[in-house]
């Protein structure tokens, strides 16, 4: 049976017809082209509404950077700080490592007492010069 006949069938046939999904009727694929379409329709409405007011919150980003420089300003005299306290650790077991070396008598004391001595200097130099390069 093709759609045609199906259109001029009377109201009865239309309904065992369509109990048994032998075919649908021509107004009734129509009806859900334009259902879909009216959905597609509010869909992409809604969409474009969303994404254009997003650009209502838009800056050029000033304020976040300028907020972003304050922080890591802020954090730098902490780093500073947490700098010279691992360097105090470290310090400390470099010359207990070094006293030891000393106490053995081993002939390789004196370059480890200055790379000791020397990590100790350019960690303070360091952070010394950063702060005054930075301007901070």
């Amino acid at each position: 049976m093709t759609a045609r006949s199906c259109q001029l069938g009377n109201d009865r046939q239309f309904k065992n017809m369509k109990k048994k999904n032998k075919c649908v009727p021509a107004t009734e694929n129509f009806r859900k082209g334009l259902m879909a379409r009216g959905w597609l329709m509010a869909i992409t409405i809604c969409v474009y509404s969303l994404l254009s007011s997003l650009s209502l919150f838009a800056q050029d980003g000033e304020a976040g950077i300028r907020e972003a420089t304050e922080k890591v300003v802020s954090y730098f005299d902490t780093g500073c700080d947490l700098m010279y306290a691992i360097g105090a650790v470290v310090g400390l077991i470099g010359a207990v490592k070094v006293f030891n070396k000393w106490n053995a008598g081993e002939p390789d004391t004196n370059k480890v007492a200055a790379a000791w001595f020397g990590s100790c200097i350019f960690l303070v130099v360091v952070a010394t010069v950063l702060k005054s390069f930075f301007g901070i």
